[in-house]
């Protein structure tokens, strides 16, 4: 398939990695913007406050006192995994000048576990925020995305 770029006046052929690995169907990005925008604040624990007392299980790939990384049960690349915090904020909105320190933590622990993860040719850091960044699970988390070349623009 031919792309036209405008104002450009060149052809390029889309291109695929033959060397990237095969992954499982990505899903509809109409479903998590859908789950995203009916998502509403959980009177009780969120899915991730249940994944960090355990309650249900995880690959827990890395956890601290503050933080807590596991696999992503619908990874959107070979090695995606999610860094969420222990304390309860539903959203990078919700952020408060107090919370410095832990964002700056989850970055950290995204830079450690990656390492772990031997993703030493690169990953990408997502956080999704609010219902037009999809974020369908109102709890903070970052997601760390890795083993494959990214696209840009990533939207």
């Amino acid at each position: 398939m031919k792309t036209a770029f405008p104002n450009k006046g060149i052809l390029a052929a889309d291109r695929c990695l033959p060397s990237a690995p095969l992954l499982p169907p990505r899903r509809a990005m109409g479903d998590e913007v859908e789950k995203a925008r009916a998502a509403k604040p959980a009177p009780g624990p969120t899915i991730f406050d249940k994944i960090i007392d355990k309650s249900i299980p995880a690959d827990i790939i890395y956890e601290d006192d503050q933080c807590l990384a596991f696999r992503d049960i619908s990874p959107q690349a070979p090695n995606h995994f999610l860094v969420i915090p222990k304390k309860r904020l539903s959203s990078l909105s919700d952020a408060e000048d107090a919370d410095q320190q832990l964002l700056g933590h989850m970055m950290l622990v995204a830079k450690k576990t990656a390492a772990q993860e031997k993703l030493d040719n690169g990953y990408r850091l997502v956080i999704n925020n609010g219902p037009d960044g999809a974020q369908s699970v109102l709890h903070l988390h970052l997601h760390v995305m890795g083993g494959r070349q990214m696209g840009w623009p990533p939207g």
